[in-house]
């Protein structure tokens, strides 16, 4: 069906998951109401169990007008009908390796965009290899990881190096991306993720070398060796620093939006990502502490018993996650320094005004389905499997600033926010 004639705009799958019903508010909440900026919107709710479905359109108070699509992650028939229906699929349900392929398939058949909240790199090569012809034929954006893995990393590189050509002439050759702050949980989603993909990888064990490869998303191409993520002293912050869970996940990505957009950082860009720790004492014990610990996650990762406990003790039960205040008290910042070829530095900072597992995901998934919908047109952004910052871009930094609390400045020399955005 042709995407002008379908009955949704907007179609949310898993809406009856915690994390889905956090993106049913916002979605609402952009729709209904004096402050209304999605009016209008044709959208509805999808899952596999419409009491659940119903129960949520309840709870935000959507009223019955609001349509309910009953389909199974499993049931191929009943995902390719929603996804010829919607123009835009938006879903929430993962590990994506067990429950997402047969979703993304048939989006990328229908020729319809899909969203996700994707942080398993494993998974995602397979599906850029296996439907990116599919996607480029159908005209299907198939745009993965767009929650808090990637976008801020990942638009956070793609806006610093805007102002770097814009100031100096010339990219950064390398980028330095430092979490500064960072308060609230994981989400259940992104530890149910690392749990499959160390499931996947137990099972076939040269997978660990794909998921050790910064360029595992860029099909053909292969860079310079990148930093490696350890504990050390970063001369360019001027504090200690160790490794960041999420690096893996957010590197790869990066690598992928820069060997998209033609590689115009260079074929020899860098990118190192990082958690900050202070610069005393105290501050290396915490680099060494993090280090430590991300080698004992990595054993811990490596035993199926210790597996199957951190599934039963470290995942949230179905519907939990943490309550309004909870979300609304956390908030993110972190620091992108780049260095030019000559030596010229400038930095900028990302920050967001909610817990990023939830509260801020919530906000940015929402509206990287909404800039596909009304910003990118297809002639720059044409089918296939893409990352936020090379299908989305500067459209979609408007939006997360205008909508989601999310705020891309410069900083100046003293650690000071300079004033205005890159």
């Amino acid at each position: 069906m042709p995407l002008a004639d379908r009955h949704y705009d907007l179609a949310l799958f898993g809406a009856s998951g915690y994390t889905g019903r956090l993106v049913a508010e916002v979605l609402h909440a952009a729709t209904q109401g004096q402050g209304a900026r999605e009016r209008g919107l044709r959208w509805a709710l999808a899952g596999r169990r419409p009491t659940r479905l119903a129960a949520v359109r309840d709870a935000i108070d959507a009223g019955p007008s609001l349509p309910l699509l009953v389909a199974d992650a499993h049931d191929g028939a009943a995902l390719a009908s929603l996804a010829r229906r919607a123009r835009v699929v938006v879903t929430t349900v993962g590990p994506y390796q067990h429950h997402g392929e047969a979703l993304v398939t048939a989006c990328a058949e229908a020729g319809t965009d899909y969203v996700d909240l994707c942080g398993e790199p494993l998974w995602m090569a397979r599906m850029i290899e296996r439907l990116q012809p599919v996607a480029a034929r159908s005209g299907a954006r198939i745009v993965f990881s767009c929650g808090f893995d990637s976008i801020p990393f990942d638009l956070g590189v793609l806006v610093l190096q805007q102002a770097m050509q814009q100031r100096f002439g010339a990219p950064a050759r390398e980028v330095r991306a430092r979490v500064r702050v960072m308060r609230g949980g994981w989400s259940g989603g992104t530890v149910a993720s690392a749990l499959a993909t160390a499931e996947a990888i137990a099972r076939e064990p040269a997978l660990a070398a794909r998921m050790a490869d910064p360029y595992a998303l860029t099909p053909g191409f292969a860079g310079p060796a990148q930093p490696a993520p350890q504990a050390g002293w970063d001369d360019w912050a001027g504090a200690w620093c160790g490794p960041f869970v999420m690096a893996p996940i957010n590197t790869k990505n990066v690598h992928r939006t820069h060997a998209l957009r033609g590689h115009p950082w260079g074929t020899d860009f860098r990118y190192d990502e990082r958690q900050l720790t202070g610069s005393g004492w105290l501050g290396k014990q915490r680099a060494q502490a993090l280090a430590r610990r991300a080698r004992l996650l990595d054993t811990v990762l490596r035993s199926a018993t210790a597996r199957a406990l951190a599934a039963r003790w470290l995942l949230p039960k179905p519907g939990q996650g943490p309550d309004r205040a909870a979300r609304e008290a956390g908030r993110f910042e972190l620091l992108f320094t780049g260095q030019t070829a000559a030596g010229e530095r400038a930095s900028l900072v990302v920050s967001g005004d909610r817990d990023p597992g939830y509260g801020a995901t919530s906000r940015m998934v929402c509206e990287a389905a909404l800039a596909l919908l009304h910003d990118v047109r297809r002639y720059a952004t044409p089918g296939g499997v893409w990352t936020p910052g090379a299908a989305l871009g500067l459209a979609l930094v408007r939006r997360l600033e205008a909508h989601a609390g999310l705020a891309f400045r410069p900083e100046a020399p003293d650690g000071a926010p300079a004033p205005g955005r890159a």
